[in-house]
C-alpha cells in the first residue's frame, strides 16, 4: 500500500533571516539610534511650533531638503532665554530618540540657542517695521502721564532687581504712594503672554493711575519677551498710560516703542512718575509766597497813586475842581476794591486746591478710608507673601495701632 503525502507535509520551511515582530524591530532601531546619536547639536529652521498645555514644546527643524522632529519637555523650557517662533534659525543641542507607538524618530532637545544674534535681530526689525507702518509708534495716540500718582501697578519679576530698585525710590521721594505688583516670569517661553496678561490684569483692575513693565538689564536674548508682538498689543490696548523701563540706557525693546513714556532704566521710570515730596511742598510754598507779594505790591500801587492824587495841584484847585474829580475818586476805589477782592479770592480758590492734594496724598486720609498699614518687625509688608503663619505683625488705623498675630 503506497503512502501518499499531504501538501502540507511536503512543505519546508524556507531558510532565511528571522521574522521579527513591529515591536522587536522598534526597538532595534530605537537601541541603535538612542546608543548611536547620543549627543548631537543640529541646526535648522524652526517650523510647526507649538506649546502643548502639558508645558511640553514641540516643533521641527528643517532646512532646504530635510525635517525633523523635535520635542522640549517641561522641565527644560525655563532654561529658554528666548521665545522660539516659526522661521527662525536655532541650534538644537541633545539627542535622538524614537517614540516607538508611531515609530517616529526625533530630537531631545535640552538646550535650543538663536543662531547668532542676527535672526533675533531681524525678527526684531520685522516687527518693529509692522508695527511702525500700523502708526502704533505715533507720538499722537500715546497718553499723557499724570502729574501726581496716588496708585502705581509695576509688572516685572518679584524676585529681581529691577522691583527693589524702584521700591527704594518710592520709599525716598514719596514714601505714601501706593505700590501694587503683579508678579510675572520676565524671560523664557511664555513669558511674553505673562506680561500681556498682567497689563490687560491691571486694567480690569482699575485701581492704578499707571502701569510700569520693568526688568533689568540683560542680552537681547534675555530681554526677547519684551519685543513680543502680544506684549506690544496688549500695551497699546492699555487705557491706563504705561511706562517701559526694561534693560539699560543703550538697550531698547519693542515695547520701548509703544509705550507712553520710555524710561532709560526701572530706577529712572521710578523717578520720573513721582515727584519729590519735599520739591512739592517747597513749590507749593513758593506759590503762595509769590501770590501774597503780589497782592501786597499791587496794595502798595494803588495806595501810592491815592497819596499823589492828594497832593497833586488839581486835588488843591478850587471847590468845583474838588467835586468833579471826587466822583473819579469814588470810581477809582470801587474798581481797586473789585480787583482787590477778585485777586483774593483767587488765591484762596488756589491755595484751597493745592491742601486739597496735599490731603489726598496724606496717609491719614487714605487710613481714614478703611485702608489699613500692616508692618512685619517695623517694615511695611507689601504682600501676602511677607508674612508666614505665626508671625508677629502690627496694624495701622487711622485711630491707632493694633498687634497681631498671623494665622
Amino acid at each position: 500500500m503506497s503512502t501518499q503525502l499531504s501538501l502540507l507535509d511536503q512543505y519546508e520551511e524556507p531558510s532565511g533571516p528571522k521574522v521579527l515582530t513591529v515591536s522587536e524591530l522598534t526597538r532595534r532601531i530605537k537601541r541603535t539610534l538612542e546608543t548611536g546619536f547620543t549627543s548631537l547639536s543640529v541646526e535648522g529652521e524652526i517650523t510647526n511650533f507649538k506649546v502643548h498645555s502639558s508645558g511640553h514644546i514641540y516643533f521641527s527643524l528643517k532646512d532646504s531638503s530635510a525635517l525633523i522632529s523635535a520635542v522640549m519637555w517641561r522641565s527644560r523650557a525655563p532654561s529658554l532665554s528666548f521665545t522660539p517662533e516659526d522661521g527662525m534659525k536655532v541650534i538644537a543641542t541633545g539627542r535622538i530618540t524614537l517614540f516607538e507607538a508611531r515609530g517616529i524618530y526625533q530630537i531631545d532637545v535640552t538646550s535650543l540657542r538663536p543662531v547668532g544674534v542676527g535672526e533675533l535681530q531681524i525678527a526684531f526689525e520685522k516687527l518693529k517695521r509692522k508695527l511702525a507702518a500700523e502708526g502704533l509708534f505715533d507720538e499722537e495716540r500715546k497718553k499723557s502721564l499724570p502729574r501726581y500718582p496716588i496708585s502705581i501697578g509695576i509688572v516685572t519679576s518679584e524676585t529681581g532687581a529691577a522691583l527693589f530698585d524702584m521700591l527704594h525710590v518710592f520709599e525716598k521721594r514719596f514714601p505714601t504712594i501706593e505700590i501694587v505688583l503683579c508678579p510675572v516670569q520676565v524671560q523664557g517661553v511664555g513669558a511674553g503672554r505673562g506680561i500681556a496678561r498682567a497689563v490687560a490684569d491691571f486694567n480690569d483692575y482699575g485701581q492704578v493711575d499707571l502701569i510700569i513693565v520693568a526688568r533689568g538689564g540683560g542680552s537681547l536674548e534675555d530681554l526677547w519677551a519684551f519685543n513680543e508682538e502680544i506684549v506690544a498689543r496688549a500695551i497699546v490696548a492699555s487705557h491706563i498710560p504705561v511706562v517701559s523701563a526694561v534693560g539699560h540706557e543703550v538697550d531698547f525693546t519693542i515695547s520701548d516703542f509703544v509705550s507712553d513714556l520710555r524710561a532709560p532704566t526701572p530706577t529712572a521710570a521710578a523717578q520720573l512718575v513721582v515727584p519729590d515730596k519735599s520739591a512739592l511742598l517747597d513749590t507749593i510754598f513758593n506759590y503762595w509766597y509769590h501770590s501774597y507779594r503780589s497782592i501786597q505790591k499791587s496794595i502798595q500801587f494803588h495806595k501810592d497813586r491815592f497819596r499823589n492824587l492828594l497832593r497833586s495841584y488839581s486835588f488843591n484847585r478850587p471847590l468845583d475842581l474838588l467835586r468833579q474829580y471826587d466822583q473819579r475818586v469814588d470810581e477809582l476805589e470801587r474798581s481797586m476794591t473789585a480787583a482787590m477782592t477778585h485777586k483774593v479770592s483767587l488765591l484762596h480758590a488756589q491755595t484751597n486746591s493745592l491742601r486739597d492734594q496735599l490731603a489726598a496724598l496724606d496717609p491719614q486720609s487714605i487710613l481714614r478710608r478703611g485702608y489699613t498699614i500692616v508692618r512685619k518687625n517695623g517694615r511695611i509688608a507689601g504682600s501676602r507673601r511677607d508674612v508666614n503663619t505665626g508671625d508677629d505683625i502690627e496694624i495701622t488705623f487711622h485711630d491707632g495701632k493694633a498687634l497681631s498675630k498671623v494665622s
